[in-house]
Parts: C-alpha cells; sequence; structure tokens
C-alpha cells in the first residue's frame, strides 16, 4: 500500500503542497504566492482562481519534483485560511464574487448593530464567538446584499457558500462534493459547536439558506476522490482542518493544557481544553480543535491578525530590508531598551481587544531612531501580543504546559529568545516548523490507516531547539508596560479617528 501523503496547505499569501512520509517526513515541497487586493479602507481580497490555481500548480510540481506518480499518492489532507468566504454558482461553480478574506474590515458597522441589539451573548455562548467582521457570517451576508439576485438565488438553491476548503473540496471533485470539517465550520458564526450542527436561529438572524451550507463532517473522513485529470489519479481526500487547528494537530497538542502558537502572517495560540468547552471572560475564543469518530476536542483561541504579514511590510511597504531573513541580524545589533514601539494593527486589533478601529502606529521615534530600531519593534510587536493573549487565558484560569510554536517567523532564533524572555517561559520548535501542513497529512494519514493512533503520532514529533527564559521579570514588566502604553495610544487613535468620521 501506498504510504505517501499529499498535504494541500492553502494560506493568506501563498499556496503550498507537501508530501509526507509514513514516518511524516517531509518528502518535498512547492510553493506560490498569489496577489493580495485592497479595493477599500479595511477590505482584503483574493481571486478564488489564484486560490485554486496555486493549489493546482504547487500539487502538480512537488508529484513531478519528486517523481511521484499519482497511484503512490495514498491520500490527500487540505488546511486552509479560515474565515475566508467565497460564494459560487452550484451548477458552474464560478464565483460570483471574489474572496473575502478573514482580515477583511468592511462588516464592521453590521456587527456594531448586531451588538447593541443584544445578539452577542447568545451567539457567544451557541459558536463560542464573538461579533466580529474576522469571522464568515457577515462576510456571507455582505455578499448577499451586495451581489445582484444574490439572495434569491441562493434561496433557489442555486448558490453554494464556503471557506476556502469547501471550495477546494469542490474543484477537486468536479462539484461532487460538498463538505467541510467541524473546525473550519466552527468559525463561521453559523455553527452550535455543543450540538455540532449548524444552529438554526443564527441562519434565521443572518438570513442565510440552509442549502447553500457544506455538509459538516469530522476533521479525518472521506471527503471524496479528486478527479483522475487534476492530478493523474482518483485520489482520496481524508483530512481537512483549519490552519490553526491543523498547525495544533501537526505539534502534536492532543492533552489538556497543550499549546502551539503558530507565526505565519498572522499569530494564534490555541490550547486544547479537551472534551470541555471553556467559556473565556477576556475575550477569547472557544472553538472546534479537532473532531475524529464523532468526539469532539475543544481549544482555546487567541487570534492576532498581523504577525509576519508586518515583516512583509517592512519589505516591500517600507523596502526598510530585502528579505525577512535580515531581520534576526538586525535585531541582533539593536538594544533591548531602544525605546520604539510598534503596533502593526493594520487591520484594526484582534483578541483580547477586539477593536476594528484601531490603526496601526510608531511610538517612541526619535533623531536616533534607525532602520534597526523600526525592524527590531516589529519583531518585538509579534512577541508583546503573544504575551497579550497568554495574560488572557491566564486570567481565565489556564495557562499553556508547554508552548510549541511554528511557522514560518520561527526559524529567527532572536524572536523565540525575546519570546520566551517576554512570556518568562519556555518556547519548544519542532523539527519540522510546517506543522499546518503536517497536521493536514497526520488527518488524511489516519483515515488512511497509515498512522495507527495519536499516541503512534504523538511518538513521531521531534524538538529542534528549546528557548529558555533569560530576561529578569522587573526588566520583562518593564517592556511590557510599555507595550501596553503603545496599545493604549493606538485604541486613542482609532477613537479620535471614529469621532471625525
Amino acid at each position: 500500500m501506498s504510504k505517501l501523503i499529499l498535504a494541500i496547505d492553502q494560506g493568506t499569501t501563498s499556496s503550498r503542497a507537501m508530501l509526507f512520509s509514513s514516518s511524516g517526513q517531509v518528502v518535498g515541497a512547492a510553493q506560490e504566492e498569489f496577489p493580495q487586493h485592497f479595493p477599500d479602507d479595511g477590505w482584503v481580497e483574493h481571486a478564488p482562481e489564484d486560490l485554486w490555481q496555486t493549489v493546482l500548480r504547487t500539487a502538480r510540481q512537488v508529484l513531478a519534483d519528486t517523481g511521484t506518480a499519482p497511484g503512490d499518492v495514498a491520500a490527500i489532507g487540505i488546511t486552509n485560511q479560515r474565515e475566508t468566504t467565497l460564494v459560487w454558482d452550484a451548477t458552474s461553480g464560478e464565483p460570483i464574487y471574489p474572496a473575502i478574506v478573514w482580515q477583511d474590515r468592511r462588516t464592521e458597522t453590521l456587527c456594531i448593530e448586531l451588538r447593541e441589539q443584544g445578539h452577542e451573548p447568545d451567539i457567544n455562548q451557541r459558536t463560542g464567538l464573538l461579533i466580529d467582521p474576522y469571522f464568515s457570517a457577515t462576510k456571507l451576508r455582505w455578499i448577499l446584499n451586495h451581489v445582484p439576485g444574490a439572495q434569491a438565488r441562493a434561496e433557489r438553491g442555486e448558490l453554494r457558500f464556503g471557506t476556502v476548503d469547501s471550495f477546494l473540496l469542490w474543484r477537486l471533485t468536479g462539484g461532487k462534493v460538498h463538505r467541510t470539517d467541524a473546525t473550519n465550520a466552527s468559525r463561521t458564526l453559523l455553527f452550535n459547536i455543543h450540538n455540532q450542527a449548524w444552529d438554526p436561529q443564527l441562519l434565521a438572524l443572518f438570513n442565510i439558506p440552509e442549502a447553500m451550507l457544506p455538509e459538516v463532517c469530522d476533521s479525518a473522513a472521506d471527503f471524496g476522490h479528486t478527479l483522475p485529470e487534476l492530478l493523474g489519479a482518483a485520489i482520496p481526500v481524508l483530512g481537512i482542518a483549519g490552519d490553526q487547528q491543523a498547525a495544533l494537530f501537526g505539534q502534536t497538542c492532543f492533552r489538556p493544557g497543550m499549546a502551539k502558537s503558530t507565526y505565519g502572517t498572522g499569530c494564534f495560540l490555541v490550547l486544547n481544553t479537551g472534551d470541555q468547552v471553556l467559556r473565556s471572560h477576556n475575550r477569547l475564543l472557544s472553538t472546534v480543535a479537532y473532531r475524529l469518530k464523532g468526539k469532539t476536542t475543544y481549544a482555546l483561541e487567541g487570534s492576532i491578525f498581523v504577525a509576519g504579514a508586518t515583516i512583509q511590510w517592512l519589505r516591500d511597504g517600507l523596502h526598510l530590508i530585502a528579505k525577512a531573513g535580515e531581520t534576526e541580524s538586525l535585531a541582533a545589533q539593536t538594544p533591548l531598551d531602544h525605546g520604539v514601539y510598534m503596533v502593526p494593527a493594520f487591520t484594526g486589533l484582534g483578541a483580547p481587544y477586539w477593536d476594528a478601529s484601531a490603526r496601526g502606529a510608531i511610538f517612541g521615534l526619535t533623531r536616533d531612531t534607525g532602520i534597526k530600531e523600526i525592524v527590531t519593534a516589529g519583531l518585538q510587536s509579534v512577541c508583546f501580543q503573544t504575551k497579550d493573549l497568554q495574560k488572557a487565558m491566564e486570567r481565565d484560569g489556564v495557562r499553556p504546559t508547554s508552548l510549541r510554536v511554528d511557522g514560518g517567523m520561527v526559524v529567527n532564533n532572536w524572536v523565540l529568545q525575546f519570546l520566551a524572555d517576554i512570556l518568562g517561559g519556555t518556547v519548544d520548535r519542532p523539527e519540522i516548523i510546517e506543522t499546518t501542513a503536517l497536521g493536514a497529512a497526520y488527518l488524511a494519514g489516519l483515515q488512511a490507516g497509515i498512522f495507527a493512533s495519536l499516541e503512534a503520532l504523538e511518538e513521531l514529533w521531534q524538538s529542534d531547539r528549546r528557548f529558555e527564559p533569560e530576561m529578569s521579570k522587573t526588566r520583562r514588566d518593564g517592556f511590557y508596560a510599555g507595550w501596553q502604553n503603545a496599545i493604549r495610544g493606538v485604541q486613542s487613535l482609532g477613537c479620535s479617528k471614529s469621532a471625525s468620521n
């Protein structure tokens, strides 16, 4: 029996395809970036064809580069940028509007109205989420409101809604399968995480026809087969999970109290809470970690909208660096007490603030400030935002028993040492840092019988390096107090802008 697993990792700025062996080792990888579109202030869109074509090309490329015959691939796992919303024609598969990205803030007015009408407590109880433009439901409502005839077509059963995983699955199976998994469903603001079903009252509140919605399956399940002409064979799709849950799974955080923090475009700290839905009193999210064989494991999540995107902005927006790899040496040359704080609230602030009106700012600039200080402040901002999430979890009565980190930024040793220092805790980097794709492969491999159990997967996890805190508590608290002052400054700027409008 073939033992190779193809993981499709469709992210916010690029698509990646990776081949994994039965021991969880990387056999090959291909990656392709695609354009971001910003049609208005706070709007972020993707061309659906860019998502599809980059996935298809990278999947074909990794098979070709490794000399892998399509028949040697036992299963496909899909992981995806979550909350990003697509609506397409049920017959042709053609989208009726660009994909509205999870970072998009255009529905803030609708969210304010819903909060003012008193809906948030009930929505939070049902979904574990807060009312925010981040989630899919208000994006879907916006498309149905603004594309002529869309609501009527949806009510006639002519349209389909899905997050990126569902859209890719539809294309991969030639429109034969319209499914998602419980992790992606739990991010829509339409899914009841307690009874694991689309919630009729929420569908009524948002006026969403249920016929649009995908069937919700376990994270390891039969999601159909690819069309043979796409990849050269009819390959079963056997695993799907949203990117952050896939990273939790790839880090083998299967026990309550274990946590991972992923540093990609955004940053997401997810803590396993077992079979209990832990309700946060500090504006964190209760969500589905994964669902296997009908059993749901839950998690507490803190979501930061901008992490690696900060470095991308320093490179592509300000042109302060030519490539991300330069940041580590620049930071190493900069005193920690340089006095500059960058708050990268380009699309508002995520957890625990949930302030959509906030915008980015840099504080503490002097004539001595140069490229090194600004770049270092950008790196530190990612660590300070993680500290915000750690403090919120502590106020909710939980603290990660360990923190495993992954994503593109964790190759930077300076960042991970400062992270350990500012958190006052141990940070573990695994040998395979692309744990999002790995998690999708693990899920598909479980369903295919390649991996016997969660315990077998735990044995595969290996640490590359452990970072221990070296900073005194007094110094750590001083740096964090400066960060909190900067946050207050950004929020006051956001209030001023709202007032002037």
